[in-house]
């Protein structure tokens, strides 16, 4: 079982087969989002042509978003699965920081309040900065000091009441969530579990039961509970003492490109628990320096890890920069060379490796 060029294709970056960033996003159920340029990036890779303004209208028109749902941690989601992630993800991550909010003085009367104050600053249609969203909190008497601010945008967040929504001057203003998106059909949390699994499985595979776990956030035994749902669609191959889920009709497509410019925080990488298939561990540090939750973006070559790349991006156009963890042959520095017009053309600039 080759395991890199089957994520490949299975996670649209080799051949992609689909056509609009929702299509993306909704696929992989949802992908890292704490850095904005690099999650549109992430997401245009996986489609044939799309620009950067393409993947920002998507945004901006209310049909992606940002929000916390695995992990509490920044995601990109579809908007028409925000509601049901959350509603299924929310009661873990929120359980998780009780003593985080206790360290900020953050009671259950004072998030309250805070939701009350969004509600009123929000409502009608505005959106607001999250300078603005600090603002108004300060008009209420309520310290956003230290870190209390951002863990108060992210239990609002996880409350379902506000996400991330439009862009101004590159920066998301947040919005109401039900009047920034519409209303969607809800689900049971066992039709949640099966479809959370679901779209990951079928987006990531080869993955294993604890990749599951980890990208999700969600207890083994809810975990154990979605993979057994979509059980009957899925094989199973056990490689050493890893069992590896994949779908019935899986199969490693022929002729596919096989060198990538991925941003940091692709779904390549953190996707899983486990990345000893794609990367090798000596080379994690220079990934993830002292393993500060900081991923470079990488330089990926027949579906293996083998450097990272830095961007200078100006007016006239793009100037890239590698960090080869060995030195690479002529061919393979060419093959890099010719991967990045993708990212050239996601600018509308000319590209070229330095």
């Amino acid at each position: 079982m080759n395991i890199p060029a089957l994520r490949l294709h299975h996670q649209h970056i080799a051949q992609p087969r689909l056509t609009r960033p929702e299509q993306v996003v909704a696929w992989l159920g949802g992908l890292q989002g704490q850095d904005y340029p690099g999650a549109k990036w992430s997401i245009a890779l996986r489609l044939p042509q799309a620009t950067e303004a393409d993947v920002g209208q998507a945004f901006d028109t209310g049909k992606i978003v940002r929000t916390w749902p695995m992990r509490g941690t920044l995601h990109v989601v579809a908007a028409s699965d925000l509601r049901w992630m959350l509603m299924l993800t929310s009661p873990r991550n929120l359980a998780g920081s009780a003593s985080r909010r206790r360290a900020l003085e953050l009671d259950d009367t004072t998030l309250a309040r805070c939701r009350e104050v969004f509600s009123q600053a929000l409502q009608g249609g505005k959106q607001l900065s999250r300078e603005g969203m600090y603002a108004a909190l300060a008009q209420a008497n309520i310290s956003t000091s230290g870190q209390r601010g951002y863990h108060i945008l992210w239990s609002c967040a996880l409350h379902g009441l506000i996400c991330l929504a439009a862009t101004n001057d590159k920066e998301q203003n947040f919005a109401l969530v039900d009047e920034w998106i519409a209303p969607t059909p809800a689900k049971s949390r066992d039709e949640a579990l099966a479809e959370l699994a679901a779209r990951y499985f079928f987006s990531r595979s080869p993955a294993t039961l604890q990749d599951f776990i980890w990208w999700s956030g969600l207890s083994a035994a809810e975990a154990r509970s979605g993979l057994a749902a979509i059980q009957p669609r899925l094989v199973s191959e056990t490689v050493g003492s890893r069992t590896y889920w994949l779908p019935a009709d899986s199969h490693t497509p022929k002729g596919a490109p096989s060198t990538f410019a991925l941003p940091g925080f692709d779904e390549y990488l953190l996707g899983y628990k486990d990345r000893s298939a794609v990367l090798d561990a000596t080379h994690a540090e220079q990934v993830c320096p002292g393993g500060n939750g900081v991923f470079a973006a990488t330089l990926v070559i027949d579906g293996r890890v083998v450097g990272t790349w830095k961007r200078v991006v100006k007016k006239t156009g793009i100037a890239i920069t590698t960090t080869p963890f060995t030195h690479l042959s002529p061919v393979d520095a060419q093959r890099f060379a010719d991967a990045v017009q993708r990212y050239g053309a996601f600018h509308k600039l000319p590209v070229r490796v330095v």
